[in-house]
């Protein structure tokens, strides 16, 4: 799941988030730990143009300072960047954050990647926002690079060259840690297919995942990478039980056995990972939501 309190967009941000902070994230890490989930997850914005303040809230907190802090006070579950704005950074600088993420957590970080959408943040530190695509396209290159096993990792191309540059502590997962592209524009699919371990789609809904994994299936192939991707979704907000209040048309509510076999789909389309969010009006309504979810519908979406 995305961590709420970290963002808070006014396209999903649930209003008891606005007056939380540090000590509810670490709560509710700590229940994705003992509830069986497989990441907790956190989004990068480094600045929010005054224009677009009010829709996106210029709430962001810093994905590699929070997942660092959450992987202190858990031990099982991964942390995922959902997602990096690789692009802004050089990627050293990048893989020394995130190689450090990998150290600290014992292994459980997971690289998501994005190109990025708001023009003003890749003018105010000097990047080509037109160019976004490309840049992201050698970036993720370049980490795979200096993410690898290699403590003098090797890398040249059209922007970025490095060579002989050591960096240590060096990640504890082999080869190395994982890389998700993001995104569900033509662009993005293709760099899910051609550079990517996984796939974390980006709105789609669920009549249009088919052909869109379809597709990326038929990119990976004719790239010749036999490695199938981890293709991944985000769910309908869910509300597990009978909420009583307002949840929105699109939630998907009531009993254990109704929700996982409406999540069982995505399964049978394709899907490997489900990122949930679940409607809420308190950090202990979602704690319940999260053990309800974890108790009584993981046992029957997995074997």
């Amino acid at each position: 799941m995305q961590l709420p309190v970290q963002s808070q967009s006014a396209l999903y941000a649930e209003s008891w988030e606005a007056a939380a902070g540090p000590v509810d994230l670490v709560a509710i890490a700590r229940a994705a730990d003992r509830y069986g989930f497989a990441y907790i997850a956190c989004c990068e914005h480094i600045a929010v143009p005054r224009r677009l303040a009010e829709a996106m809230s210029t709430v962001w907190y810093d994905p590699v300072a929070t997942l660092a802090h959450l992987a202190a006070v858990t031990e099982r579950v991964r942390l995922l960047s959902h997602v990096a704005v690789v692009g802004l950074k050089h990627p050293l600088v990048t893989a020394k954050q995130y190689a450090t993420l990998d150290r600290l957590s014992g292994g459980r970080l997971i690289l998501g990647v994005g190109a990025g959408h708001v023009a003003e943040e890749f003018e105010a530190l000097g990047v080509d926002f037109e160019r976004r695509g490309a840049v992201l396209d050698e970036t993720v290159d370049a980490l795979k690079a200096a993410l690898g096993p290699e403590e003098f990792p090797k890398f040249a191309g059209e922007r970025f060259a490095f060579e002989g540059l050591g960096q240590a502590p060096r990640p504890v997962q082999t080869p190395r840690p994982p890389v998700w592209v993001g995104g569900s524009s033509p662009a993005a699919v293709r760099r899910a297919a051609e550079r990517g371990d996984g796939w974390l789609p980006q709105g789609d809904r669920r009549a249009e995942l088919p052909a869109q994994i379809g597709k990326l299936r038929r990119l990976r192939e004719a790239a010749g990478i036999d490695e199938p991707a981890v293709i991944g979704t985000i769910a309908e907000p869910l509300y597990v039980g009978e909420p009583g209040w307002e949840v929105g048309r699109r939630t998907l509510s009531g009993a254990p056995e109704r929700i996982a076999a409406s999540l069982r789909e995505y399964a049978a389309m394709g899907v490997a990972q489900i990122q949930v969010r679940f409607r809420c009006r308190s950090r202990s309504e979602l704690t319940d939501q999260m053990a309800a979810f974890g108790t009584d519908i993981a046992p029957m979406l997995n074997g």
